[in-house]
């Protein structure tokens, strides 16, 4: 894999990997008035009878999305994510409880979203979604990864959400390595036997940087880009658990119930090593500029370098 370059938001990949399955007839793309900020609009341009906007009525999109998978069509619902959530008892019944294949998009979640404030920061998303019986849960770190997740959905059977982020971040992946991702199974982007860094979304940079500086000072951090929070790759964690003997979780989610909670829900049945979060804690976000937002929420590579040192005084100690 190359080193991280300049990229484009997840949010972009999104709407590029709608363009590369275009031509499968069953493909349908249903917007509620954000085609232009999820980025659904490049599809819609392309293929104006194959998309379906139904205004600000993300319930009624929801529904509709049913109807179609219903009859045979594949659809991708996109709106803001916190914008979902006032679907949730449409996905819940009318998607996910008859277990028809709808493929939604909330795009903008999360602190990194910045001066939309706390009302538009979506920080419970993976939560929700990830409660939902035979959901699939996926949230990418840049746009070439959102593109390939997006275009094998297209072969995934069975509801799924899938987050993407409004601001650009520096590019993980290349044109070769995003190829090796696959639904369900984490990504190793740096090997270490110290400590072992889970991340999804912007905070796989974030990450990476940490594992960097860590890397100073001797301690060898593992890199794991969990694209997909469920079903969690938890072969890859119990790996992990064996050679590197704890580990910190980071998103740019609450602590309860995302990222940090699939992983520690998983160590409590099998193999207990040290656990440190990083994410929102039990609060609502703020208005302000992305960096001065996550260094307010304690969401930056500082915040992960300081806890991997925690995690591993855990396991020695």
């Amino acid at each position: 894999m190359s080193a991280p370059s300049t990229g484009g938001a997840s949010r972009d990949g999104y709407g590029s990997g709608l363009l590369r399955i275009a031509e499968d007839p069953r493909v349908v793309v249903i917007e509620a008035d954000l085609g232009k900020s999820t980025k659904s609009c490049h599809f819609r341009t392309k293929y104006p009878s194959k998309s379906f906007s139904m205004g600000i009525a993300e319930q009624n999109m929801m529904l509709v999305a049913a109807g179609m998978a219903a009859s045979g069509k594949i659809p991708f619902a996109s709106t803001f994510a916190i914008f979902t959530e006032r679907a949730f008892e449409q996905v819940r019944n009318g998607i996910a409880r008859p277990g028809l294949t709808v493929h939604i998009c909330g795009s903008h979640g999360g602190i990194h979203t910045g001066t939309d404030g706390s009302s538009a920061q979506s920080i419970e998303d993976l939560a929700i979604y990830r409660t939902i019986p035979g959901m699939a849960v996926l949230h990418p770190c840049d746009d070439l990864s959102a593109e390939e997740l997006t275009v094998q959905l297209l072969n995934h059977d069975g509801p799924t959400y899938m987050r993407t982020a409004r601001n650009k971040i520096a590019r993980i992946y290349d044109h070769d390595s995003v190829g090796k991702l696959k639904i369900g199974r984490g990504s190793v982007i740096r090997s270490g036997s110290d400590v072992c860094i889970i991340a999804c979304g912007v905070m796989v940079s974030q990450a990476l940087i940490a594992a960097g500086e860590l890397a100073d000072s001797g301690i060898d951090a593992s890199v794991i880009d969990m694209h997909t929070l469920k079903p969690l790759d938890t072969e890859l964690v119990d790996s992990m658990a064996m050679s590197c003997g704890c580990f910190v979780t980071a998103e740019d989610h609450s602590v309860i119930g995302g990222l940090g909670g699939a992983v520690a829900e998983h160590l409590s049945t099998g193999i207990t090593v040290p656990l440190e979060m990083i994410g929102v804690r039990d609060e609502f976000g703020q208005s302000g500029g992305s960096s001065e937002l996550m260094s307010r929420m304690g969401l930056t590579s500082e915040d992960i370098k300081n806890s991997a040192l925690k995690a591993i005084s855990r396991k020695s100690g």
